[in-house]
């Protein structure tokens, strides 16, 4: 049997192998042990057949042939052979995959790439009928012609473009569509079309407006937008197309669907882009005409913004490489016919079209220095008149801001790179104005009522568009301005006008970084004259300067200043024995600005380092024994100075950084002060104490360096020094400096270089008594130490078998599993210091170790658990699950339901909220697992959702947000029977006391209440 026979008779049934009997061919004919002619001659039985079927099958045949032969395997003249074979069988089917070989090889020249071509042309209507997959090929083979032999289709001239664009015709196929697209404009952008132009407009423009929506799990991945773009680019390809696009497009822009006219406006935009200046100037007032609608009459915003930005590329396109400032260039005369509607416009300026028309004049005037000279002359001098008649604030408010929107198209005019500006000695557009509107903008901010907020802020932000217009307002007038807005900070009564103090706070921040010398010469005395040298009880005037200051320093040279100034008063501020409260806002203030520094990279680090972290943290230490301000030792500050020392102490070199480990314990403090460290003594007053929340930060910003305090002393070591963290937190009664303590003890365990120290660990974890030595009936919060022991043990992956078991077991331990349910939230949330910011051990796959492990365990205990014991198994669960990411819990959907549904019962707030949060995220994400459970998970959220005396808001909002979620991803058959039921128990909500919760029973009603019914 021949192979053609074989081939024939497998590849209905076995296309793998029928495509190995063609390679076996193709073997055979690279080795020489078979020729072209036999294999050609074996096929004439069939290429002659009666059934089109067979005749297809045969050539296919002869073309996997042909595809598996390597590239110099056949001649010249056998490329033309089969060149011409499979030209004149192109009808049969199956030659396309051969002619797609053939043209990939370097034998296949110019006039064989012409014969291919021909034949596609002339049998188009046969080849267009055919199923989409082969027509597919079809325009692969277009294609190919296209990128490997455009030069031999170029010199068809008319006969390429016409045969082409009936290739193209009648297509539906999103990636035959993606193809066409391509080859049309390649033939737009190359071709000479001029002749042809409607012709070529025509065959693009038919798919015009793309409606294709991809089905669900979309193997090819072709979106709506990537056929959109590719069609734009078509349309827009040639200025030769003006005369058909610009009517047809505008035409299109009457359409009810805001979809349609979004592409119109954006195909619009294209286009006024890529033609010519002399396509587009035809066309410029046309346009104007009927984009103005659009903008003034705004229905959709997103619809405006579009066609703003279509004129902005009319006007782009007829400024380009424009010099001059004559009233007859083409741009002058489409602004001219602008500028004549919106002065129109503005006559009422209190109407709703006044708005946009500044916003049509702002966007002009923004896109060449040509065109904001002609929107400046055409629309300033009106302005101020109109401004200068208007008989409300209100009016005036309105024609403010137009002047300050053009005032911005100037800054952003100034920004504009590569484009034509007028001669060098040219005016700046708005410089004969510069005096009225100086006066006008701070008239209005300095002398106009205080109520009128929003009118003030217009004026202010027009006063610092003055100031960023390049080179317009001299050094004097940018420092009246700034002496303006301080004024605004620090004088003005802050009740009710929070807005513009910020806006001037903004604006400070905005000249600061062009002229951060007038703000260190004029904002900084004002502000730092404004702090008092220490503090009246109940009043914090000083918070608005600070927080002032704290924004001001985003230049080196004024946050440096900034750093020392506010060290100084701070000083000042400790030695009057200021309130505690001042020296935190000081402390926290220097805290921000360093946070916004790369302090690593640092010049000023080592100074930070001895006059902050040093000083004030020994200063600290000797406070707490009575030999300091008693400021510095109050709980917030320590806290506070810990963060500021913390991010100091990082960003040091490992040298510097284990000198400070060292000091962990003393502090700084010289050995003859009566200082002593927390550890290892007893009976210290709570003061003394407290200086464990500094240890803490610096323990856990020196980072792997803390290895370095185990050689303070020859009794110091990682065994002694766990045991007695642990001591010191089962004794202490303030659950602050417990908590600080017990942060250390995570931190020495997460960090631990060897095995033997987390076995150490863990035996303090299981022992913890025993470890510290300390009677069992003397402290009540063993279960502290347990549960952040296990924290650091877990996040590094550490023992976490045994850990876990453990924890889970305390579960079922009447005195203490309540606690430990509890406990478990502790376990996966983030911490500031144990992270991998500060050197933590935090392995990746932490948290799915966590879930894999306590889920299932959690699940079957809970079954097997006394009724009063069950709650403690869904808290824990509940704990875990408010840290687990979306895609690891999908995983144990089936074990976790039925759970969480019994945890909406339990009263604990705060593990209800975590609960629906958690049912929110699933039934989002896997909307077939809640199916089944649908009843009694309505009724729960529904009870969740109501009784504010019983449930916190965030229950209550969280509720309704789940149960909004449901319509749209569970089926509308699962979710109609509960319908009514839902509406009518939505009811209550919609009086809730809490406005966000009211809203939301709303937005929750209206969503049940439109579902849609099932057809």
């Amino acid at each position: 049997m021949s192979d053609v026979q074989s081939y024939l008779l497998k590849v209905d049934k076995d296309k793998e192998g029928a495509q190995q009997i063609a390679d076996q061919t193709a073997y055979g004919l690279a080795s020489k042990e078979k020729s072209l002619i036999d294999v050609v001659q074996s096929l004439g039985e069939y290429i002659n057949d009666e059934h089109a079927s067979t005749r297809s099958k045969a050539i296919t045949y002869l073309s996997q042939v042909i595809s598996a032969l390597p590239n110099a395997t056949l001649s010249r003249q056998q490329v033309q052979v089969l060149c011409q074979f499979f030209c004149d069988r192109i009808e049969d089917g199956g030659a396309i995959g051969g002619l797609r070989k053939l043209q990939s090889l370097s034998r296949f020249n110019k006039e064989m790439a012409i014969m291919t071509f021909r034949a596609l042309v002339e049998h188009f209507q046969d080849l267009m009928i055919r199923p989409h997959t082969q027509r597919l090929q079809i325009l692969e083979l277009l294609n190919d012609l296209m990128l490997n032999h455009r030069p031999a289709l170029k010199s068809l001239g008319d006969e390429a473009i016409v045969g082409i664009t009936d290739l193209v015709s009648g297509e539906k196929d999103p990636r035959s569509l993606m193809i066409i697209f391509s080859i049309l404009q390649v033939l737009m952008v190359e071709w000479d079309v001029a002749a042809k132009a409607e012709t070529l407009f025509d065959s693009a423009f038919c798919y015009f407006p793309i409606t294709f929506r991809p089905p669900p799990d979309d193997p090819y991945h072709i979106t709506a937008q990537d056929l959109k773009n590719r069609l734009r680019g078509c349309i827009a390809a040639s200025s030769h197309f003006a005369p058909f696009a610009f009517p047809q497009l505008l035409e299109k822009l009457d359409s009810t669907s805001p979809n349609v006219k979004k592409d119109v406006l954006q195909t619009l935009t294209a286009c006024a882009t890529s033609y010519s200046l002399a396509a587009v100037s035809n066309w410029s007032i046309t346009l104007w005409d009927s984009l103005k609608y659009e903008i003034l009459n705004v229905q959709e915003e997103d619809l405006a913004e579009d066609s703003l930005e279509t004129l902005q590329a009319i006007a782009t396109t007829l400024g380009k490489d424009l010099s001059s400032i004559n009233q007859t260039t083409h741009l002058a005369r489409f602004l001219r016919s602008i500028t004549d509607e919106c002065k129109e416009q503005l006559r009422e300026p209190q109407h709703k079209k006044a708005k946009p028309a500044g916003q049509i004049l702002s966007s002009l005037a923004a896109t060449s220095p040509i065109a904001l000279f002609l929107v400046v002359k055409a629309m300033v001098p009106p302005l101020l008149t109109l401004y200068q008649d208007a008989d409300s604030i209100a009016s005036q408010k309105a024609l403010l801001e137009v002047l300050v929107q053009i005032c911005n198209a100037a800054v952003l005019d100034d920004e504009l790179s590569g484009v034509t500006r007028p001669s060098a000695d040219a005016e700046q557009p708005l410089t004969p104005f510069k005096d009225r509107l100086f006066e006008l903008f701070s008239q209005v901010l300095m002398s106009s009522p205080s109520e009128e907020v929003t009118f003030r802020i217009v004026a202010l932000k027009g006063l610092l568009r003055l100031c960023q217009v390049h080179n317009y307002l001299q050094s004097s007038e940018i420092g009246m301005i700034v002496q303006y807005l301080d004024e605004i900070v620090l004088t003005e009564d802050p009740n009710g006008r929070e807005e513009v103090k910020n806006e001037a706070i903004q604006a400070l921040v905005e000249i600061s970084k062009s002229k951060h010398q007038l703000i260190m010469d004029i904002t900084f005395p004002a502000f730092m004259a404004n702090l008092p040298d220490h503090s009246v009880p109940d009043q914090n005037d000083y918070i608005v300067t600070l927080e002032g200051l704290a924004r001001l320093s985003i230049e080196k040279t004024i946050s440096d200043t900034l750093v020392r100034r506010l060290l100084s008063k701070l000083e000042t501020v400790l030695q009057h024995d200021g309130q505690a409260s001042y020296a935190q806002a000081l402390f926290s203030t220097i805290e921000y600005v360093l946070s916004r520094r790369d302090l690593a990279t640092d010049s000023n680090l080592s100074n930070y380092h001895e006059k902050i972290v040093v000083v004030y943290v020994c200063r600290a230490a000797l406070a707490s024994v009575g030999s300091g301000p008693q400021a510095l030792i109050e709980p917030d500050t320590l806290e506070i100075l810990g963060r500021l020392a913390g991010r100091i102490i990082h960003a040091l070199d490992e040298h510097k950084r284990q000198s400070v480990a060292v000091e962990t314990y003393t502090l700084f403090t010289p050995e003859e002060t009566s200082f002593n460290s927390v550890i290892y003594r007893q009976g210290l007053s709570e003061e003394h104490r407290r200086t464990m929340i500094l240890s803490t930060w610096m323990l856990a910003s020196v980072g792997q360096a803390a290895d370095a305090l185990y050689t303070v002393a020859d009794d110091v070591n990682f065994d002694s020094l766990l045991n007695e963290l642990t001591r010191l937190a089962l004794v202490e009664t303030i659950p602050l400096i417990r908590h600080y303590v017990l942060k250390q003890i995570a931190l020495l365990v997460n960090r631990s270089p060897t095995s033997q120290g987390l076995s150490v660990a863990l035996h303090v974890m299981f022992n913890p008594f025993q470890a510290a030595q300390v009677d069992p009936t003397s402290s009540t919060d063993v279960t502290h130490v347990v549960f952040w022991i296990a924290k650091a043990l877990l996040l590094r992956l550490a023992h976490i078998r045994e850990v876990l078991d453990h924890l889970l077991g305390l579960l079922a331990d009447n005195s203490y599993g309540s606690v430990s349910a509890r406990g478990f939230a502790l376990l996966l949330a983030p911490d500031e210091m144990l992270s991998k910011r500060y050197g933590g051990n935090i392995r990746l796959l932490a948290k799915q170790k966590v879930f894999s492990i306590c889920v299932p365990r959690i699940a079957a205990d809970f079954r097997a658990a006394e009724a009063n014991l069950k709650p403690n198994y869904l808290i824990a669960l509940s704990g875990i699950l408010k840290d687990i990411p979306t895609e690891v819990t999908m995983t144990e959907i089936a074990t976790m339901l039925p759970l969480l549904l019994q945890s909406l019962d339990l009263p604990d707030q705060a593990v209800k909220a975590a609960t629906i949060e958690s049912l929110a995220v699933i039934s989002q994400e896997s909307p077939e697992a809640v199916e089944s459970h649908i009843s009694s998970l309505v009724n729960r959220l529904l009870q969740a959702a109501s009784k504010p005396a019983e449930n916190i808001p965030r229950v209550r909002f969280n509720a309704l947000r789940c149960l909004q979620i449901f319509p749209g991803k569970i089926k509308d058959s699962v979710l109609l029977p509960y319908r009514p039921g839902i509406i009518k128990g939505l009811l209550p909500m919609l009086d809730d006391p809490k406005r966000n919760v009211r809203k939301m029973a709303v937005e929750c009603r209206a969503t049940w209440t439109n579902m849609d019914e099932p057809e």
